[in-house]
């Protein structure tokens, strides 16, 4: 027990001086709208997604994710919208984040496009000190329930059937909150991402895609993530990924109709954090409303 209150101590220290930045998930290639506004739209497809994840299961005050969201074309114009709600815990805070997406899209040949995004968000922010160790409060840390503040972001999308990169920053404002200029309860930093993804056809019931996601925030250490997903028979997908120093994956996922698409991944681990969990957990599904005559003929890989 004391060996769980400790661990949760260095999170919740790490969360006061380095900030709980953006959610971080294993299954990034699915859930590119949380990251990217200009993915807004990009399937042709009003596209809905909703995904948990369960991270460092068994470790008292570990981080969980729920997160939703919805992305369309808008007509039949080169426009996008995209609504997501994120919601975070972690020990003593818990997180909701509101976002609005918009994109515009240009064709830049015959099989690619380009799109720029734009991202609004409101986030809200509580501290409940009761839940710490009663050596660590502080009446400092009272006061900071339901804090909100608002951002802006933006980002480009370069992207066909086959391929695709982008970058975004998705959130512009940095975010302080002190109490009488002392004690740093809370920071957001500036986080920077670039994403890339190939899809490669092995054979006509094979495909393969490697994919990239790059993390940068100032005054902490660069996140890479690299994934490699098999796809077979257009149905079952399944792959590993590696988050740099952090933990390794296995994901699959399986297409159920042409609407329904769900997916779930598995983390390990590989830091000294091993010792103190079991793993963490992401599931997540994915349903899909067409336009008449206008469904895909091969599901999309990202």
């Amino acid at each position: 027990m004391k060996t769980k209150i400790l661990l949760i101590g260095l999170m919740f220290v790490t969360l006061v001086n380095y900030a709980q930045q953006d959610s971080q998930f294993t299954q990034y290639m699915y859930n590119t709208i949380n990251v990217n506004p200009a993915y807004a739209g990009s399937r042709g497809a009003m596209s809905i997604f909703a995904l948990h994840r369960t991270q460092w299961v068994g470790l008292d005050g570990a981080p969980t994710t729920n997160t939703v969201s919805i992305n369309t074309p808008f007509n039949n114009s080169r426009l996008g919208l995209g609504v997501s709600l994120v919601n975070d815990k972690i020990g003593p805070t818990h997180e909701n984040t509101f976002s609005t997406d918009l994109s515009y899209t240009i064709p830049t040949s015959e099989t690619m496009k380009l799109s720029f995004g734009v991202k609004a968000s409101l986030n809200m922010f509580d501290l409940d000190p009761s839940r710490l160790n009663p050596d660590q409060q502080d009446p400092k840390l009272y006061g900071y329930n339901n804090e909100i503040s608002p951002n802006i972001g933006a980002g480009i999308y370069l992207h066909s059937d086959k391929a695709y990169v982008g970058l975004s920053i998705p959130n512009f404002i940095q975010s302080n909150r002190y109490d009488d200029n002392d004690v740093k309860v809370y920071k957001e930093k500036i986080s920077y991402y670039l994403i890339a993804g190939y899809v490669m056809d092995l054979n006509y019931n094979l495909k393969f895609k490697p994919a990239l996601l790059t993390k940068m925030v100032q005054g902490a250490p660069l996140q890479v993530d690299v994934s490699g997903n098999f796809m077979f028979f257009d149905k079952l997908t399944a792959g590993i990924a590696y988050r740099w120093s952090a933990s390794v994956s296995a994901m699959v996922g399986f297409q159920v109709s042409d609407a329904l698409y769900i997916g779930y991944g598995y983390d390990l681990e590989t830091t000294k954090l091993d010792n103190y969990n079991s793993g963490s957990h992401e599931v997540f599904l994915r349903y899909e409303i067409f336009k008449k005559n206008n469904k895909i003929t091969t599901p999309r890989f990202f």
